[in-house]
């Protein structure tokens, strides 16, 4: 076997590069993957424009779909030359932080977070692909915990359709689960990129009857309505907030989903909530968010914000494949752009600019 792989790297600001990286010597509790197909993120954008912190010269990419090359001493239950994909977090499920309930976690402490800049918990920690250890937009990945974060794709699942399990549907979908939606809810989710598109599709499985997309994307709205969204509404033609009180009979929604990160998003999700409703924000934030003290009540609506690490483990990969396999949602349909692992220049340009109407792209090491 080689023991060069060709990998994507951060390379500072505004940069990513292909190079070099020896192929990862494989410990007792790992297992390495030849990745078949992967995919970029809008976290990876964060990354390249340097808002969010990851060192110079680390592999990116946590979204990996791939075929056993080598198992660990240790792993049991799986087979070399077995597909798999592994969620983009993956903890060690080991840690105090997820044996405390909170499993996409780890508990990492550090001196001067990155993020914050203070000290204390990482609270990315169970983020390790692209973020703490060498990431999927490479030939080949090492995946540390194998036992517990590897998941078998079943036969008649393609690569493209599972891409999105290991971070964009479980994310969207614990957008809705953290929503606290109940049968019958009115849900309002402001964004309809990837994450916003799996949150709608998952607050309709968790029984919300009325599901309204806030997008100023017209073709994402389309797809948005197409996958079975409610109301769509776009922001360029009317001002959403007014537009929800008054679909809403002024009551308001009784949870909204912020998936885009942004202080205006996030702000309206708040105007549009009834007293006692539930917030469930999925965005990366790069700034400093602000409250208004009207759209919080002062702090005495009763209302609940909750944020979200995307869950991984082989149980919770293996949960979405499920709705996958049911055929109650086809996330193939993301993927609008392919490349190779040596076009990523090419598709990074695209997906960081949002041209061409680009969703999701696939990226394979190879034609």
């Amino acid at each position: 076997m080689n023991t060069m792989m060709k990998a994507v790297v951060f390379a500072g600001p505004g940069r990513i590069e292909i190079r070099e990286k020896r192929i990862p010597d494989v410990g007792p509790n790992d297992a390495l993957i030849r990745i078949t197909t992967t995919t970029i993120c809008g976290t990876d954008i964060h990354i390249l424009k340097g808002e969010y912190p990851v060192e110079p010269g680390l592999t990116i990419g946590h979204e990996p779909v791939g075929i056993i090359e080598k198992l660990g001493s240790a792993v049991t239950g799986y087979q070399e030359g077995q597909r798999v994909i592994a969620g983009a977090i993956c903890p060690n499920f080991n840690s105090y932080a997820a044996q405390d309930g909170a499993p996409s976690q780890d508990g990492s402490y550090l001196v001067a977070s990155g993020v914050c800049g203070c000290h204390g918990y990482r609270a990315t920690a169970g983020w390790r692909f692209g973020n703490m250890i060498d990431g999927a937009q490479a030939e080949y990945l090492l995946v540390p915990d194998a036992q517990a974060n590897l998941a078998p794709v079943p036969d008649g699942l393609t690569d493209e359709q599972v891409l999105m399990c290991p971070d964009i549907m479980s994310t969207g979908f614990k957008g809705a689960e953290n929503a606290n939606i109940r049968i019958g809810d009115t849900v309002a989710v402001f964004a309809q990129g990837p994450i916003g598109l799996c949150a709608a599709a998952g607050a309709r499985l968790l029984g919300a009857t009325t599901v309204i997309g806030v997008d100023g994307n017209a073709q994402r709205l389309a797809m948005s309505r197409s996958w079975g969204t409610d109301v769509v509404l776009n922001f360029h033609d009317c001002d959403v907030v007014d537009e929800i009180m008054r679909l809403t009979g002024g009551r308001g929604v009784d949870s909204a989903i912020e998936a885009l990160g942004q202080q205006n998003t996030f702000e309206s999700a708040l105007r549009v909530l009834k007293p006692g409703g539930t917030l469930s924000s999925l965005g990366v934030y790069s700034s400093d968010l602000k409250i208004p003290i009207s759209a919080f009540a002062a702090g005495l609506g009763d209302h609940r914000i909750n944020t979200a690490l995307c869950p991984g483990g082989k149980e919770r990969m293996r949960r979405l494949m499920r709705v996958l396999e049911s055929g109650r949602l086809d996330l193939g349909k993301m993927v609008t752009h392919r490349f190779t692992l040596d076009q990523i220049t090419d598709a990074y340009d695209l997906f960081a600019n949002q041209r061409d109407n680009v969703l999701k792209v696939a990226i394979r090491p190879a034609a």
